[in-house]
């Protein structure tokens, strides 16, 4: 009888079969009409690549579109979107072939971008604390990371997507040798915030279970570096609730960080208290609410598209600054680097909703110079001016000031 073979030698020489394929797959000449996405490491539809996706099925409806998700997120796919598992044969065979290839984030490892083939890297956020090259002065955001992985990645690219001029300036500084293309034309996924009506955000709060006249808090804090898993927010969110007033019809929507995965355990802690994290549109979480409490999350900058109060809660602002890195003093109350009120304690987040400071004049008034620097490509049509681009080599329509 035949030796059995352990499981990872078993991993091994299945690997070995699939990079052969692939390499058969090379051979093969260019689909060009298939474009593969990619978002957030392979965890869904979703982000700028999402509303790419959505545009282009409506301008350049002769493209196929297939999306690469891990085997623990296949189940989240809608239904009728084409995907294949990272590192199956069937993604093998896409990435070999597709002449375009879009993702916020970076397709698995080892495959080689061919001549002909057209990678277009839309980023997931703004950035607020370092990125690229820049981790190296922080070794706690940086542990693990390969830089020479990290700029072998850049140089695949072909378009690097702006938000806004200052995520121009920091991706070029922070992701340098490649010869790849700026494009300022503002961020897809915010499109929402500009096409959504009265109706819609109706819907989504009652899908949401949100009772008419209720006033909705949506607190978004983002990830620690090295931190634990499980999510631990900076915040008692149970005394948040209760002492901001039970006269008032609050409701305080939670979004963890996709890093806890798809819930944040927050059962029991106050029946005014609702768990968001696995909603799979964060856009319509925000469009939902009339408040965003958030820390570091590049969700602030989208946020700010809606004209909406900003509160920063930010208890560990110096740590962070001193362990990651910044690009700006979030708290300093300056114009354009502040989006609104700014609280460092639960006591003072707790007082600023109970003295109105969350919505104040000076609060508007930081609020409107932040959207003011980040926001100014946002308008609704961001998409459709990165599809004409990418797609169909148009440029944007005359009277664009981006």
């Amino acid at each position: 009888m035949g030796r059995d073979l352990g499981p990872r030698v078993k991993t091994r020489i299945r690997a070995r079969v699939l990079r052969l394929l692939y390499r058969v797959h090379l051979r093969r000449p260019l689909d060009p009409d298939l474009v593969v996405h990619g978002a957030y490491w392979n965890r869904g539809v979703a982000c700028n690549p999402a509303a790419i996706h959505a545009k282009a099925l409506e301008v350049v409806p002769r493209l196929r579109h297939v999306w690469v998700v891990g085997s623990r997120h296949a189940e989240r796919v809608p239904g009728g979107v084409e995907y294949v598992v990272a590192g199956s044969r069937a993604y093998w065979r896409v990435m070999a072939t597709a002449t375009y290839l879009v993702n916020n984030s970076s397709f698995p490892g080892g495959f080689r971008k061919r001549a002909g083939q057209v990678y277009l890297q839309t980023h997931h956020g703004t950035p607020l604390k370092s990125m690229g090259l820049d981790q190296r002065r922080y070794p706690d955001s940086a542990r693990g990371m390969d830089f020479e992985k990290v700029l072998a990645h850049v140089r695949q690219w072909d378009f690097s997507l702006a938000a806004n001029p200052h995520a121009a300036e920091v991706w070029g500084r922070v992701y340098p040798g490649g010869s790849y293309e700026h494009l300022p034309l503002g961020q897809p996924r915010n499109d929402r915030y500009f096409n959504a009506t009265s109706d819609d955000i109706a819907a989504i709060r009652a899908t949401l279970g949100i009772a008419p006249g209720s006033r909705v808090l949506l607190y978004a804090p983002t990830h620690r570096d090295g931190g634990a898993s499980r999510f631990s927010p900076p915040l008692d969110l149970a005394r948040f609730v209760r002492e901001i007033g039970e006269e008032e019809d609050y409701v305080l929507l939670v979004r963890a960080h996709y890093f806890h995965g798809i819930s944040a355990g927050l059962a029991a802690a106050h029946p005014r208290v609702v768990d968001v994290t696995a909603h799979p549109r964060v856009e319509d979480l925000c469009l939902a609410s009339d408040v965003l409490i958030t820390d570091y999350s590049s969700l602030l900058f989208d946020y700010a598209c809606l004209d909406r109060p900003i509160v920063v809660h930010a208890p560990d602002w110096e740590e962070y600054r001193a362990t990651r890195g910044t690009y700006f003093d979030l708290l300093s109350g300056r114009p354009g680097d502040t989006p609104g009120a700014v609280s460092t304690s639960d006591d003072e987040l707790i007082g600023l909703f109970r003295d109105g400071g969350w919505e104040s004049e000076a609060s508007g008034k930081l609020r409107a110079a932040f959207r003011a620097r980040f926001c100014p490509y946002d308008d609704g049509h961001a998409a459709e001016r990165v599809v004409r681009r990418l797609f169909l080599n148009e440029g944007p329509s005359p009277g664009w000031t981006g």
